[in-house]
C-alpha cells in the first residue's frame, strides 16, 4: 500500500473530492513529521507510537577501503506497534 492507496481508501469513506482527501493524508502525514522534528511523540491508538530516538555517535569502517570513518551522532524516527495491531496480523 501507497499514499494513492491511502488517499483512494479516505475518498471512498468520506466521499468529496479527490483533492480534497489528499490534502487530508497530507495534513496528517505533515503534523506527524512536525512532532517529531520537535522531538515529541505521535501516539495512535490500536496501531502504535511514532517517536524520535538518539543514535550515539560511531567508528565504522569502509567495506571498499578498508578506512575507520567517523559517523556522527543523529536522530532516527521509531515506530512500535500496538498490543491490537500486533494481535491483527498474527
Amino acid at each position: 500500500m501507497n499514499k494513492a492507496a491511502i488517499v483512494d481508501i479516505v475518498h471512498e469513506k468520506m466521499g468529496g473530492t479527490k483533492v480534497g482527501a489528499e490534502q487530508t493524508v497530507d495534513a496528517i502525514l505533515e503534523s506527524i513529521v512536525k512532532t517529531l522534528k520537535v522531538g515529541g511523540e505521535v501516539s495512535i491508538a490500536g496501531l502504535g507510537i511514532f517517536s524520535v530516538k538518539p543514535r550515539a555517535a560511531r567508528t565504522a569502517r569502509n567495506p571498499k577501503t578498508g578506512e575507520t570513518v567517523q559517523v556522527p551522532a543523529t536522530k532516527v524516527p521509531k515506530f512500535r506497534a500496538a498490543k491490537a495491531l500486533k494481535d491483527a496480523v498474527k
